[in-house]
């Protein structure tokens, strides 16, 4: 399934993309580092099986992802950019009552903007464990480092996937390496404000950003689903699609 983009401008003038299927209730998805929203949710049917409970699915592109801009100024990654953008797209669409959802950088973008006030109904947070909330820093180290070995790695060193990937969605290093800096870790207590339903879902080989279980006991109403798949593929299995449609269906 193709979905041709649509563009909206975030308050700073940065184009950012956005696609979206179904219609009903809205359910907003961010994407996980270096990917894009047809990537990690419509090339595998996730969006698709979501829609047909009745949801309008919005999918937007990151800036520095997909068909969204890449600016290469620095003045263009404040502090937590991602979240502000993601409020200029629930302004963008007057949303007053949706759900919220994301994988991996998109779980972590998820959190910080309930941590700044967002309140969606429902929560979904994919690929993530506590560690990778509290202890962005180092994650943020190993992408940099990919960034930095982008030409010579070599297979079998352990960027080597993550650079693989960022060749085949051409990411553009230099913007990429200013978003990196925007990122902030979320302390466990910050977690307090994560009042709502929240699904955890993570691959059964996923420990990329920690445990999963251990932010579902961090948080007042959580569950996790564990489907197949590491880090990379879980993204993949119908699973994911099948976990996030009960969850908000329930």
């Amino acid at each position: 399934m193709t979905i041709e983009p649509q563009f909206f401008e975030a308050r700073d003038g940065v184009r950012l993309a956005w696609r979206e299927i179904g219609e009903g209730r809205p359910l907003i998805l961010l994407h996980g580092l270096f990917s894009s929203g047809e990537v990690n949710w419509i090339k595998f049917g996730t969006s698709a099986r979501i829609a047909a409970e009745g949801y309008r699915v919005i999918m937007p592109d990151l800036r520095v992802h997909g068909s969204s801009d890449a600016p290469h100024e620095e003045e263009y990654y404040p502090p937590d950019v991602l979240v502000r953008d993601l409020e200029d797209l629930v302004a963008h669409f007057a949303l007053t009552d949706f759900d919220l959802g994301g994988f991996s950088l998109g779980a972590r973008t998820s959190v910080r903007a309930v941590v700044a006030g967002m309140k969606p109904h429902r929560l979904i947070l994919g690929g993530m464990g506590l560690a990778g909330l509290a202890g962005w820093q180092r994650r943020g180290q190993f992408f940099k480092r990919a960034i930095a070995e982008y030409e010579t790695a070599k297979r079998g060193d352990d960027t080597w996937l993550s650079i693989q990937f960022m060749k085949t969605m051409k990411v553009d290093r230099i913007a990429a390496g200013h978003l990196l800096d925007s990122f902030t870790d979320t302390p466990p207590e910050a977690l307090a404000a994560l009042t709502m339903p929240v699904l955890v879902v993570c691959g059964e080989q996923d420990q990329d950003n920690g445990s999963a279980p251990d932010l579902v006991a961090a948080l007042a109403d959580a569950r996790l689903a564990t489907i197949p798949g590491t880090h990379m593929s879980s993204v993949t299995q119908p699973e994911l699609g099948e976990a996030m449609a009960a969850f908000l269906t329930a």
